[in-house]
């Protein structure tokens, strides 16, 4: 976006283009005056977002979304299913290893159900993550070509998962049946829950997206800081293991309180609205800081990519 700051009278009216009589010379040439007419500069933002641009783009964010979804499974042979069979799979894997052999607490809850409230909004972090860290670098063809807000592309990635959110939480909803563990008001809490994780995962892939462009080392080292961050935060195990001292470490991670908030409101357990508290705190300060990074190096990205 920019600025036009008019600095002459001549620019004012309807007739902005033309200029006035007395600025042409005798022999029809236009003599410009020493200051200019109109000065063109950037705007000072210091989130870097521009609502009312990523508003006006918002179809533009409908296409790109429907796009990844059609794209990633195409030619599957078992198509949107993969979204349900990742963290069945994985859940498998968990209470056979850490809740039969490792004997790992679940704090009274069946490990199972246990594992699977904590894999479902991890899962979708991690794709949304890993999806949005490279959407840049696999959409150049089009930042190379036409002008449009570029923060919509790792955003389109990350609306993109919340399908294959959707389609897990069948698996939930399954599972609570056949452990008789029915629904509380707690639930309403979900939507909220929903929202913090998408907007961590936006920050983190927003953030990550600008920086593959520039080092294509990210796309490597992306999966494995992913993993590693997946046993720093409470999904096969609960938070409460964690000694009451070192406890505030677990917090700083946003997915700590986010995680356990999901156990909160689909299991009828009691809220821990500290951790829940801190770690929107943390995703506003990454999500904030995301933004700034990836405004500061947006307008390089058509020369780099």
């Amino acid at each position: 976006m920019t600025q036009l700051t008019v600095g002459h009278p001549a620019v004012a009216g309807s007739a902005a283009a033309f200029p006035p009589e007395s600025a042409v010379a005798g022999d029809g040439r236009i003599q410009l005056p020493d200051d200019p007419l109109v000065s063109i500069r950037a705007q000072r933002r210091w989130t870097g977002l521009e609502f009312r641009e990523i508003w006006a783009y918002r179809d533009l964010l409908y296409f790109l979304t429907w796009r990844d979804i059609a794209v990633r499974y195409k030619q599957t042979a078992l198509g949107a299913a993969w979204a349900i069979l990742q963290p069945l799979a994985m859940m498998l894997i968990f209470t056979l290893f850490f809740g039969r052999l490792a004997r790992i607490p679940s704090d009274g809850i069946p490990y199972p159900i246990f594992a699977y409230a904590g894999l479902l909004p991890w899962t979708y972090f991690s794709n949304a993550v890993t999806n949005s860290g490279n959407s840049l670098v696999g959409s150049a063809n089009l930042i190379t070509k036409v002008y449009f807000p570029r923060v919509i592309v790792p955003a389109a990635a990350v609306m993109a998962g919340l399908v294959d959110f959707g389609l897990a939480f069948v698996v939930l909803a399954a599972l609570m049946v056949l452990y008789g563990v029915g629904p509380t008001w707690s639930i309403l809490m979900l939507p909220v829950l929903v929202a913090l994780t998408a907007l961590v995962a936006l920050g983190i892939g927003m953030w990550m997206s600008a920086l593959n462009v520039k080092y294509r080392d990210v796309r490597y080292a992306l999966p494995f800081l992913i993993q590693l961050w997946m046993f720093a935060t409470p999904v096969i195990y609960p938070s409460s293991i964690m000694p009451q001292r070192w406890k505030w470490v677990l917090q700083l991670n946003p997915l700590t309180g986010i995680i356990e908030g999901y156990r909160s409101a689909l299991l009828g357990r009691p809220f821990e609205w500290g951790a829940l508290g801190i770690s929107a705190a943390v995703t506003v300060v990454v999500l904030c800081y995301a933004a700034y990074s990836f405004w500061r190096t947006e307008r390089s990205f058509a020369d780099i990519i």
